[in-house]
């Protein structure tokens, strides 16, 4: 009897511990899955590593388009360089080859790009920017682009233009030493060009238009404000083979943007910074694609040669009564 009652006791005690294993287990397995729902992994789809790589790539392919698109940026001159001469020579375009081709003792050993900082001395930069400023202060135009053509007496006024010569005040601005100088920087810039691509200089002609602008960022009114386009000189003037421009006032110091920008193969840009008696040379043809960024107030002075004797011009007189 007394071991029936040991054998029934040890039963149920193992009965109890089996019991308590069970529910033990059942709560482990109750807490492991409440985990699994509450931290587990997201609600997995179809090709879910695929779209997560692409999640990490995107962006960095993002950034490569980006760059690409701004296009690569090449220094030809900054504005804190003072440059005896630094040339960039690139391959002429077929089409401005078969139109120098016309004129065999004009077409220059190499097509490229010139700049010069000490051809121009300051005191003839500063008179240069004496004409400009006052002689466009009798007029200018409602947009973002005035300029001043000594030559044809052409000054930007409202939408339109006027004879500068007409203007009784034009008398008080300017004299005869003014148009001195002027002819003297231009015969300089002549023997520049025919020195530095090779040509003779009786052989190259002052053409028009041969102006000074006038560049700021005021809204364009008419198409001709509009001087940031792209553009190539030879398709807008017919008669230019090399194309001259004098820098009169400084960028980052009297105005900023008005960079200009040679655009080359690939989005490549070649940007030669203003820079007060700074004169760029360039042939004039498509291999010279460019463009100026919008600016504050820039003044320059665009002095254009030709081959063709027939579209030459005279220097500006002393017309003034």
């Amino acid at each position: 009897m007394t071991q029936e009652v040991k054998k029934g006791k040890k039963k149920q005690v193992e009965k109890e511990n089996q019991k308590e294993k069970k529910f033990e287990k059942n709560i482990k397995e109750n807490t492991v899955e409440n985990i699994k729902v509450k931290y587990g992994s997201s609600i997995r789809f179809p090709y879910q590593r695929v779209w997560s790589r692409f999640a990490l790539i995107f962006p960095v392919l993002f950034i490569v388009w980006y760059s690409s698109k701004q296009g690569k940026e090449i220094y030809l001159a900054k504005q804190k360089e003072i440059l005896l001469s630094r040339t960039l020579n690139i391959e002429c375009s077929s089409d401005y080859e078969a139109e120098t081709n016309k004129y065999p003792e004009c077409v220059p050993e190499k097509c490229g790009r010139i700049v010069m900082d000490k051809l121009v001395l300051s005191t003839e930069s500063d008179i240069l920017l004496k004409i400009a400023v006052n002689g466009l202060n009798l007029g200018g135009s409602d947009g973002g682009a005035s300029i001043l053509d000594l030559h044809s007496g052409a000054l930007s006024k409202g939408q339109g233009f006027i004879d500068i010569y007409s203007l009784s005040e034009t008398k008080k601005i300017f004299n005869s030493s003014d148009f001195a100088i002027y002819k003297t920087i231009k015969t300089k810039i002549q023997h520049a060009i025919a020195h530095n691509f090779g040509i003779s200089s009786n052989k190259i002609f002052l053409t028009k238009p041969t102006f000074f602008s006038r560049m700021t960022n005021i809204s364009a009114k008419t198409i001709h404000d509009e001087y940031w386009h792209p553009h190539i000189d030879k398709d807008t003037y017919k008669s230019f083979h090399y194309t001259t421009l004098l820098y009169l006032n400084d960028f980052g110091r009297d105005f900023e943007g008005g960079r200009f920008v040679f655009i080359d193969k690939n989005n490549v840009k070649t940007i030669i910074e203003p820079r007060k008696g700074r004169l760029s040379m360039f042939t004039s043809g498509s291999e010279n694609l460019h463009a100026v960024e919008k600016s504050g107030t820039r003044y320059a002075l665009t002095i254009s040669f030709t081959c063709n004797p027939d579209a030459a011009i005279s220097d500006p007189d002393y017309r003034i009564k």
